[in-house]
């Protein structure tokens, strides 16, 4: 059966990020592809200088009553990303309701992009937009840290406060959380860096359980744009192909990450050339020469099982 996927995401036209991020991947893994983007740019805000323009509420909605009038507004998935206007976020909830409504099951997969390392990078009146309607229709949500922090308000100090962490998540609506990045210790040391994933499910019998996992994911001394539209694509992807097992998805999602990055990382510093730090056009994601890694990842990062639990 064909699987379709609705991916709202920033556009640029050199590099990748949003849906650039996210389609080739997908599309490589047999998924199809309809992208709204939410901004066009000549290429990402990193770079000394960029253009380009920012979809409104209005427009989008024009777009999406097109593809209605076609009645071809069906779909398996929806992918959000970065968003940082409040009513272009609500109508995105508009939209996932109505989808939700033509097929209930129907995955919405969020990543709620809000800030990283203590700040916000979007405007603060978006949270309660993420936290009262966005939120409870995900039913995938790939938070950082700080975002699930703010989310909860919680801190993570621990690993038994990530824990609480996802269960506070998963009352909020999503069946399965993934902690993309954390500051906690890898048991590995300073050259980790430590994710955890929890999922719920729901058995044939009715009863449920639970798995929450935990992975050491080595770190790469260098700023990558993108790499977590990457991850929320890849998550998508592989929990497709794995609906029950978090630990395999998220060790398919993440040894594609780590051969991206690797990929990147040794093109760009051949670019920048002995003791330079590569450019950010250097540093764009080597995607288009890893699609085997993306098809077909070996595995290099393995996921402790921290719990597993029936009820």
């Amino acid at each position: 059966m064909e699987c379709r996927v609705l991916s709202v995401q920033s556009h640029v036209v050199r590099g990748y990020v949003g849906n650039k991020s996210a389609t080739f991947p997908l599309q490589v893994l047999g998924f199809e592809v309809d992208s709204i983007n939410s901004v066009q740019f000549s290429n990402h805000t990193g770079y000394a200088h960029w253009k380009g323009q920012v979809l409104t509420a209005e427009e989008l909605n024009v777009l999406y009553e097109g593809i209605k009038l076609n009645n071809v507004n069906h779909y398996d998935y929806i992918l959000t990303g970065y968003s940082r206007d409040t009513s272009f976020l609500e109508m995105v909830v508009d939209i996932i309701q109505e989808l939700k409504k033509t097929n209930p099951s129907l995955v919405y997969v969020c990543d709620p992009v809000m800030g990283d390392h203590g700040a916000m990078y979007v405007p603060e009146k978006l949270l309660p937009v993420y936290k009262d309607k966005v939120v409870p229709l995900a039913d995938i949500l790939t938070p950082n840290q700080f975002e699930a922090e703010l989310l909860t308000g919680r801190k993570i100090k621990t690993e038994e406060d990530a824990i609480v962490v996802m269960d506070l998540l998963h009352k909020m609506g999503p069946t399965t959380v993934v902690l993309t990045s954390t500051d906690l210790p890898s048991k590995h040391g300073d050259k980790f860096l430590v994710a955890l994933g929890s999922q719920k499910i729901v058995k044939s019998d009715g009863t449920n359980t639970s798995q929450k996992i935990c992975m050491d994911i080595p770190k790469v001394d260098a700023v990558f744009v993108g790499t977590g539209d990457l991850f929320a694509a890849m998550l998508l992807a592989w929990t497709h192909h794995h609906p029950k097992d978090l630990k395999a998805a998220c060790e398919k999602t993440v040894s594609v990450m780590h051969h991206v990055i690797k990929r990147t990382i040794t093109y760009a510093n051949e670019m920048a050339g002995p003791g330079k730090r590569p450019s950010p056009a250097q540093l764009e994601l080597r995607m288009v020469q890893s699609k085997a890694d993306i098809e077909n990842p070996a595995i290099v990062v393995q996921a402790e099982v921290l719990q597993k639990s029936s009820n």
